[in-house]
Order: structure tokens, then sequence, then C-alpha cells
């Protein structure tokens, strides 16, 4: 893990994790709610899912992609694709539910304050998976021009 990367790992890691080990323990209602949203969103994938067992799998995603970020071993391309698509499914269901936004469709309503703010989780998912890719290709540069200079003899 490259160290400017752990402040933006530790703190969206931890709040993810949070938020799915908290899940984990949802009660009837809670399922229902969240169940209800994701199913009006993402109807073909989650319509027909038992409530209980979607907030389940949610938590599940959210402690996988808590632990992903905090998880120094895991490459920052890996984190970042993680965290690009939990974030990008919670922006999808901000766009795609109208109460969430003003008349613009962009700007958020007061009850969809919540959700907007979720688009910094994609921000910092491209951040980790652009330096990720950018830094395997320096590395991947370097490691070809030493195998080259290696396999070259020298004819000064």
């Amino acid at each position: 893990m490259h160290l400017t990367h752990v402040p933006l790992r530790v703190a969206t890691g931890a709040y993810i994790l949070n938020s799915g080990v908290g899940k984990l323990r949802a009660d009837e209602g809670t399922a229902q709610y969240l169940h209800g949203a994701a199913a009006s969103t993402y109807p073909a994938v989650f319509k027909d899912m038992e409530p209980t067992k979607f907030t389940k799998l949610l938590a599940y995603s959210e402690i996988a992609v808590g632990a992903a970020l905090l998880i120094p071993k895991v490459p920052a391309t890996v984190a970042g694709a993680a965290l690009t698509g939990f974030g990008a499914s919670l922006m999808g269901l901000y766009f795609r539910t109208p109460s969430m936004t003003l008349e613009d469709g962009i700007r958020p309503s007061q009850e969809g304050i919540a959700l907007a703010k979720d688009a910094w989780l994609v921000g910092g998912g491209l951040t980790l998976l652009t330096q990720g890719i950018a830094g395997a290709t320096k590395s991947g540069v370097k490691s070809s021009k030493k195998a080259i200079r290696k396999a070259t003899p020298f004819t000064g």
C-alpha cells in the first residue's frame, strides 16, 4: 500500500466496514426498507430476493469492500475497483430515485443529501484505481527496461 493511500483507505474502509457490521444485526423493518430501496432501483437484480437475505448480502458486501480497503496487501487497483463499484451503486440509487434530487435531476433534495455525499466514494475509488494502474504501469516499464539492459550486452 502506498503511503499516500493510507488516509483514504483507512477512513473509507473503517466507515464501510462498520456500516456492514451494523447491518448484520438489522431488524426486519430495516431489512424491508433497505430491500425496498434496492429493489425499486435495481428491480431485475433484487425484486425477488427476500429482504433479510438482501440485507445479509449487503452487509457482507460492505464488509468485503471495507476489508479490501483496510488490508495493506490488497492492491490499490482491486480496492479502488471495489470502492468505485460500491459508490457507483449508491449513486445509481441517488439518481434513479426522483425524490432524491431537485427538478434538475442532479442537485440533492433534502431527502437526497444522505446519498449525494456518497459521490466521494466514487471519487476515492477512482483515485485508488487510477493510481494503482499508473503505479503498475510505471513498475512494469521499469522492469522491462531492467530486463532489456540485462539481456543486451554493452557494446560501448
